[in-house]
C-alpha cells in the first residue's frame, strides 16, 4: 500500500480589533488548520500602528479586520492599506451589519464576513483567499527560481 503524504502550507494571518473577545471569535472561527494541508500563525493587533508595524516587519498573507474596531476602524484601514501598499496582504473585513457591505465594498477588501463569524464559511474563505493568491503567484517564484537558481525569494 502507498502512503500519501499531504505537505502542509502556513500562512500569516493579521488580526485586528481592539476587543479580546472579537479577536478570539475570528481566531475561534478560522483555527489552527481550517482544512487538512493549510495551517494558520496568528498575529494580533490592537491598534492601528501596531497592526502597520507587524505589516511592514512581517510577510503577513492575510489581514482579518474588525469593521467595528475602534478608534481606527477595520474598513478605513482595509482601504488605507490596499491605497498605501504596492502589494498589501489580503484583506478581509468583518461587518455587524449587512447594511455595512457598501462599506465593506468601499475598502475595497478581497472578502466580506458578517458577526457573529460562522466557523465554516469564515475558515472556508480564508482557506479560499489564501489558496487562490498562493497558486497565481507560485508561477512567477517558480520562474524567478529557475532564471536565478540561488535565490530563494522572488
Amino acid at each position: 500500500m502507498r502512503s500519501v503524504s499531504i505537505s502542509t502550507a502556513e500562512y500569516a494571518v493579521l488580526l485586528y480589533s481592539h476587543r479580546p473577545a472579537v479577536i478570539e471569535q475570528m481566531r475561534s472561527a478560522i483555527g489552527e488548520e481550517p482544512v487538512e494541508g493549510v495551517a494558520i500563525e496568528y498575529a494580533v493587533a490592537g491598534e492601528y500602528d501596531e497592526a502597520v508595524a507587524l505589516i511592514d516587519k512581517y510577510e503577513i498573507d492575510l489581514v482579518l479586520l474588525d469593521g467595528e474596531a475602534q478608534p481606527a476602524g477595520g474598513l478605513g484601514i482595509a482601504r488605507q492599506l490596499r491605497d498605501e501598499f504596492d502589494e498589501p496582504p489580503l484583506l478581509a473585513v468583518v461587518v455587524a451589519r449587512d447594511a455595512d457591505r457598501w462599506l465593506a465594498a468601499w475598502s475595497r477588501a478581497d472578502a466580506v464576513l458578517k458577526h457573529p463569524l460562522n466557523p465554516v464559511t469564515t475558515g472556508q474563505t480564508v482557506v479560499d483567499l489564501l489558496v487562490s493568491r498562493a497558486e497565481r503567484t507560485a508561477p512567477a517564484q517558480r520562474a524567478a527560481l529557475y532564471l536565478y537558481p540561488g535565490r530563494r525569494n522572488a
